[in-house]
C-alpha cells in the first residue's frame, strides 16, 4: 500500500486546498464504508477497474474518472475493485463556487461526473495520469487552481476556518452569527450553499465530526466523549451519531479501521 498526503500552508493555497492525497493499494475488503466526513472533495480514479460501484442515501453511482463529492449526510458504501488508485484534492467549501460557478452545497450527498460541470476536468486528469510522481501531480492542480481563483471575501475565510477545524468549540446559533458578522437567517444561507445544511445542522455535524476523531485518537469513553463534544447528553449523543452514521458510536467504534470514518467489511 503506498499513501502520500499533503498540505499546502502558502498563499493562495491554504485559502483554497485543504489537502491533497493519493493511495494506491490492494484492497482486501469486498466492502468499505465511510461515515460522514465534513469535506468536500474531487477525487481523481486511475484504477485499472475504473468501474467503482458506489452508493449514498439508496442512489447507486458507479463512480466516474474524475468526480466531486460534497458534504455527507449518509455514509458512503463502496464496493471496491482488488486494486484502488485515487488522487484526490480535499476543497475548502468556499472554493468550489470559484473554480466552478456552482456553491458546494449543490454536491451533498452526491458523486457527480465532474466533467459535466467542467469539461476541462478531462484535461486535468490526462495530464495527472501521465505523471510518475505524487509532487508532479500536486504541482498540476496547484496551477489549475491559482489560474481560476479569485480573492475570498474576510466572512468566507471565517466559514472556511469554522468548518474546517473539528475541535474548535461549537457556539449556539446567534453566536456564530454574531462571530461570522451575519444576521442568523443570512448565515442559514451561506450554510446552506456551503453544506446543504443549515446553521443549525451543520454545528451537530461538526460535534459529529468532533467525536469520530476522539473515538479514533483517543482512550476516551463514549460518556466522556459525548460531554467533550458539548451533547446534552449521552442519547443526544446517540441520536445524533446514529443520524448520520446510520450506526451508534458503539458500533462504529467496534469496526472501526485504523484509517478515521472507514470500515471495511467482507474480507476477501
Amino acid at each position: 500500500m503506498d499513501n502520500n498526503f499533503f498540505k499546502p500552508v502558502s498563499h493562495p493555497f491554504q485559502n483554497i486546498i485543504d489537502s491533497f492525497w493519493q493511495t494506491n493499494r490492494k484492497f482486501p475488503a469486498r466492502e468499505e464504508i465511510i461515515v460522514p466526513q465534513g469535506v468536500v472533495e474531487i477525487i481523481f480514479n486511475f484504477s485499472e477497474h475504473s468501474k467503482i460501484e458506489a452508493q449514498i442515501d439508496n442512489k447507486q453511482y458507479l463512480l466516474a474518472r474524475c468526480f466531486i463529492n460534497g458534504f455527507n449526510t449518509f455514509p458512503i458504501h463502496i464496493h471496491p475493485p482488488g486494486e484502488q488508485i485515487f488522487f484526490g484534492i480535499r476543497l475548502h467549501p468556499i472554493a468550489i463556487r470559484y473554480l466552478f460557478g456552482v456553491p458546494a452545497g449543490e454536491f451533498a450527498n452526491l458523486s457527480i461526473d465532474l466533467s459535466l460541470v467542467d469539461s476541462s476536468i478531462l484535461s486535468i486528469w490526462h495530464q495527472l495520469i501521465e505523471q510518475k510522481t505524487f509532487e508532479e501531480r500536486v504541482s498540476i492542480v496547484s496551477d489549475w487552481v491559482e489560474s481560476r481563483w479569485l480573492p475570498a471575501s474576510p466572512q468566507e475565510r471565517l466559514l472556511n476556518y469554522f468548518l474546517n477545524n473539528r475541535d474548535l468549540k461549537v457556539p449556539d446559533v446567534a453566536g456564530l452569527a454574531k462571530m461570522m458578522c451575519y444576521s442568523p437567517r443570512q448565515l442559514s444561507r451561506k450554510m446552506k450553499a456551503l453544506t446543504g445544511m443549515n446553521t443549525e445542522e451543520v454545528l451537530l455535524y461538526k460535534k459529529f465530526l468532533h467525536s469520530i476523531d476522539l473515538i479514533h485518537h483517543t482512550e476516551m469513553s463514549l460518556t466522556q466523549i459525548a460531554y467533550c463534544c458539548q451533547f446534552t447528553d449521552q442519547s443526544h449523543f446517540i441520536r445524533t451519531f446514529k443520524s448520520l452514521a446510520k450506526m451508534i458510536p458503539g458500533e462504529y467504534k467496534d469496526q472501526k479501521s485504523p484509517l478515521p470514518g472507514h470500515i471495511f467489511k467482507n474480507v476477501r
